[in-house]
């Protein structure tokens, strides 16, 4: 008898950029929004319904949500509980207080004993009963340096040789918990991790330093039937013996996910065969408008035009329009915003197109060899507009670069004078 399973991922609950106060509910309109999009997962699981839930980390967005969020994600997930739906939360990087230091958000469900709720809080299998036969689910949660290895372990490694290590003590202890398995049984992998052959977004950025990629084919076993994954925010399929799959998040959380279809996996898992699903789900469409206007001899009739193509009613948009500095009195902002006033949440971000001729900087010819820092301080020294924030991108860049083993001793991270007149960087 097949077991039915339902696979989310990356709630992130309380993520509240680009809403606004409900003045029925005095809510925040996106934190409806995402309660709304896991209410559909969870209704699904309830009417279905499901054998089993698994989640795959991120509940929040960080480890210590308002608790009006914790209610809002306690009132979902309760449902599950009263329903006798086994569920298994598995702990995100968002969920880990100090990245693992002082523990994680979702421990609370294992304190209060939740009927059929299961932590997934470290690296261990559990065999779960559920109405349709026992299936095994091995958690994986978010692993950072310090959970598998001590410092005196790595001191003196590169960067590289670091996470080859930690690579090397992962795979000794998942080979570990395979060898555990009652063959006879399905088994399921739930991981929230990077893999190296996955398409990324802001997560890769977010968890700079502080995580390691793994290689695909440390969880391309035989032993397991599915690989449910957790952490990218896009749905993607990473391979199909056996399937390994990121469902992705069930709300866009940015811009940068403004092309992505959220939603979540159901699926249908008998040992040795898998039916699987994504099942979108409704959200609200984050919507970007790009214009050129600096040619243009009606500048601001070309940006309505472009507004009203741009469907954008109840959407999250953005107006990016290039434009020339003699061209700004030609345009009434108060126009533009009675254009956008269909959105939900909008923002008019122009572009000023400087008409500078180019000029060649004498020390960044490419015949010369500049170490990073000395690259970025010189590309800073041309760029105004960036001024007050050069100490901040400087610092930034030796951190990055220290992380990866390329750290430069000696360099004097103050800003230095700038001209006032903006240069452009030319490699002809």
């Amino acid at each position: 008898m097949a077991i039915k399973v339902l696979h989310l991922s990356d709630i992130h609950l309380g993520s509240i950029t680009h809403g606004k106060v409900n003045p029925q509910t005095g809510l925040n309109t996106r934190l409806e929004d995402f309660v709304s999009a896991l209410t559909i997962c969870i209704d699904r699981a309830i009417n279905e319904p499901a054998d089993i839930v698994l989640f795959g980390g991120d509940a929040f967005p960080d480890a210590t949500p308002p608790p009006l969020v914790q209610q809002a994600f306690a009132n979902q997930f309760r449902r599950l509980a009263d329903a006798g739906i086994p569920t298994v939360l598995l702990v995100g990087n968002h969920d880990q207080h100090s990245q693992g230091i002082g523990g994680a958000s979702l421990a609370i469900y294992r304190s209060l004993a939740v009927p059929n709720f299961t932590v997934g809080d470290t690296i261990a299998t559990h065999r779960i009963a559920t109405n349709a036969g026992d299936i095994q689910i091995i958690t994986l949660p978010w692993i950072t340096r310090s959970t598998l290895l001590t410092k005196s372990e790595t001191e003196g490694f590169s960067m590289s040789e670091v996470s080859q290590f930690l690579i090397d003590r992962l795979q000794v202890v998942l080979e570990g918990e395979i060898r555990q398995l009652d063959s006879k049984l399905p088994t399921i992998l739930l991981a929230h991790v990077m893999v190296d052959t996955a398409t990324y977004g802001a997560e890769r950025f977010l968890a700079a330093g502080k995580g390691f990629t793994i290689p695909l084919s440390m969880l391309t076993r035989e032993a397991f039937d599915y690989v449910a994954l957790g952490h990218v925010h896009r749905h993607q399929i990473l391979a199909t013996q056996p399937l390994v799959v990121y469902p992705g998040s069930i709300e866009r959380v940015d811009f940068g996910e403004e092309n992505e279809s959220k939603g979540y996996c159901w699926l249908e898992v008998e040992k040795g065969n898998v039916r699987f699903e994504f099942c979108p789900i409704p959200t609200r469409g984050f919507r970007t408008i790009e214009v050129d206007v600096t040619q243009s001899e009606d500048p601001q009739g070309k940006l309505l035009k472009a507004i009203l193509k741009g469907k954008i009613d109840n959407a999250i948009a953005r107006l990016i329009y290039k434009i020339r500095a003699e061209q700004l009195s030609l345009i009434d902002d108060r126009i533009l915003h009675e254009a956008m006033e269909n959105a939900h949440n909008y923002s008019l971000i122009p572009e000023v197109v400087s008409q500078n001729p180019r000029t060649r900087l004498p020390d960044l010819s490419t015949a010369e060899a500049l170490d990073p820092m000395t690259a970025l301080k010189t590309y800073l020294s041309t760029r105004e507009d960036l001024k007050n924030l050069e100490s901040e991108m400087l610092n930034a860049a030796q951190e990055l670069l220290s992380e990866i083993g390329l750290g430069i001793d000696g360099i004097d991270l103050a800003p230095e004078s700038t001209q006032s007149s903006q240069l452009v960087i030319s490699f002809e």
